[in-house]
């Protein structure tokens, strides 16, 4: 059995914006295998999650992000929603951190339009991923290799990145997050300690 047990995630979100389905799939993914999602913001509170366009739920912040360490997590989920991560890349703290996570060699996921908070971090050259269709030439202007698959794992960097295009593909998005990080406990892949 795939056990994330003992493993703390970090799920990046700002306080309004992100995609409600990819918010709450991941944490659930993440709680049904064991571990222990963290919900960071920009700001303290709660963040507003929306279904495209329509308001949806809320989720309780865990921690800001600008005062949060890295270290203190397993890997990094950046679920999607195009506002949301628009206002992520804007942020010093948000981009740090995500920076940090990948040159930390940490799995990173991120679906939808969460690649542009990648691109931000400059985190995708030389790596093979997907994305929201409309980021396409934003990736591949940024040095990476754009494919339209439901979800691509790229070892080819310091840590894994797991990239998915949309809600629809969530659940190999979440089985694949949940496998890759399930081997930092065991030791198996270069990236795992």
């Amino acid at each position: 059995m795939i056990t994330l047990q003992g493993l703390t995630l970090a799920l990046l979100a700002a306080p309004e914006g992100v995609e409600q389905r990819d918010l709450a799939v991941c944490r659930q993914a993440v709680l049904e295998a064991g571990g222990v999602p963290r919900l960071l913001a920009t700001a303290a509170g709660r963040v507003q999650a929306y279904r495209q366009l329509e308001r949806a739920d809320t989720f309780g912040v865990d921690a800001v992000v600008g005062e949060s360490d890295p270290a203190d997590y397993a890997a990094l989920v950046l679920p999607g929603g195009v506002a949301g991560v628009d206002a992520l890349r804007l942020d010093p703290g948000a981009v740090d951190f995500v920076r940090a996570c990948c040159a930390a060699g940490k799995p990173v996921a991120a679906i939808g339009h969460a690649p542009w908070l990648l691109i931000e971090a400059d985190a995708v050259r030389g790596r093979s991923l997907t994305s929201w269709p409309s980021l396409r030439t934003d990736l591949v202007n940024a040095g990476a290799d754009w494919v339209d698959e439901q979800v691509r794992l790229c070892e080819a960097g310091p840590g894994p990145l797991i990239t998915s295009r949309k809600p629809a593909d969530l659940v190999l998005f979440t089985d694949e997050l949940v496998t890759v990080c399930a081997k930092l406990r065991t030791g198996i892949g270069p990236w795992s300690r």
